[in-house]
């Protein structure tokens, strides 16, 4: 990944969201010829001079201070991951390395997850892998873990599946945040080669994904409420929370659960006291 290119079409973007009234600033109306706030009071905004600021538009973030960073980070109104993003795309680590170990779960890890017969859980690592899951989350969104390793990917299910549009009632809002964390392991680690591959083949692939890609949204792992329509117990809303696991800061423990009590929470027993007997049909 080109961070130079990066790091101006991020910035445009952020740019490009942003109406003057917003930080208030007089708005022109049909005389205005670009979306969003131009490169000059962007600048103002920010302290710096336009010229400055073009450069950096460029992609020509050598030599610039955090102190800089953060007053355009205040001028864009980004977000905290976002600001973590543009000073990772500005001021990359010196001797970046591509992620040199496939990630691998940790035995515990998967105990775990194994115990916790009534919650679905599953982990993820870098660029949506999915790293192991256990019989609950198997039940609510399908053994991903039966799939060849290369296709035990989120983001790749997420477009190119089968039954992820059905399975997801807000499938719009999953893939938005799917492709925002992707931004993010880009953004991290700009020279690996997988990564690069699997954006390659979804932009091929997929329009949606192509469009939310250009967009340049970028969001941390987290928690809310999720909507999901299964074909056993129809539509139910769980809480989902993700936890980072100790020992690799790449991987994130996600898991399930309904509200106590609530008609999701029945759907979840349902869909465990299904899977028991799916397994003890195959003895």
């Amino acid at each position: 990944m080109d961070l130079s290119a990066e790091l101006g079409e991020f910035l445009r973007s952020r740019r490009a969201r942003l109406k003057p009234q917003d930080v208030a600033l007089p708005d022109f109306g049909r005389h205005r010829r670009v979306p969003g706030l131009r490169r000059e009071e962007l600048a103002q905004l920010a302290g710096v001079s336009v010229a400055y600021y073009t450069r950096l538009e460029q992609g020509n973030g050598r030599n610039v201070s955090l102190e800089v960073l953060d007053s355009i980070a205040r001028a864009l109104r980004l977000s905290g991951a976002e600001r973590d993003h543009l000073t990772r795309l500005a001021k990359p680590a010196p001797g970046r390395r591509r992620p040199s170990r496939p990630q691998r779960l940790r035995p515990g890890v998967r105990q775990l997850m194994d115990a916790m017969t009534g919650v679905p859980a599953y982990v993820v690592g870098r660029r949506t892998d999915v790293l192991g899951s256990n019989r609950m989350a198997a039940a609510l969104f399908g053994d991903v873990t039966a799939l060849p390793p290369e296709e035990r990917n989120i983001a790749r299910l997420l477009f190119l599946g089968d039954n992820c549009r059905e399975l997801f009632v807000d499938w719009e809002q999953k893939a938005c945040e799917v492709v925002s964390h992707l931004r993010v392991d880009a953004g991290r680690h700009p020279d690996d080669p997988l990564l690069s591959a699997l954006v390659g083949e979804l932009s091929v692939k997929s329009e949606p994904f192509r469009n939310l890609w250009a967009a340049h949204h970028v969001k941390d792992k987290g928690h809310g409420a999720k909507r999901l329509r299964h074909p056993l117990v129809g539509e139910l809303t769980l809480w989902c929370e993700t936890l980072v696991v100790a020992d690799d800061q790449e991987q994130y423990l996600v898991t399930f659960h309904a509200e106590p009590g609530s008609p999701s929470e029945e759907s979840l027993r349902l869909l465990a006291a299904w899977g028991a007997d799916e397994r003890a049909d195959a003895r």
